[in-house]
């Protein structure tokens, strides 16, 4: 295995690029039972910096969190109910 340090680099988006060349083995549909051939890819991490990253709080697993925590509640308040319409009282 290839474990170089790679490269970093600032795109024009402002996020940084780590890019490190490694080495990938695939076993082409149909050759299971094959050894796998070695390939080398380059494998790029992008770090974003700056507002609605997620190191902010503001990142996508954030938002989803937070919807699935108003879902949940949501669910919650219906079933506490238990069939009356507590919106008019």
């Amino acid at each position: 295995m290839n474990n170089s340090r790679g490269k970093e680099e600032i795109n024009e988006g402002a996020a940084v690029e780590s890019k490190v060349n490694t080495v990938d083995y695939r076993t082409p549909p149909g050759e299971e039972g094959k050894e796998p051939k070695e390939e080398g890819v380059q494998v790029v991490h992008l770090t974003r910096k700056g507002a609605g990253s997620a190191s902010s709080g503001g990142g996508v697993l954030a938002k989803a969190a937070a919807a699935v925590a108003n879902t949940l509640q949501s669910a919650k308040d219906a079933i506490s109910r238990t069939g009356r319409d507590k919106t008019r009282e």
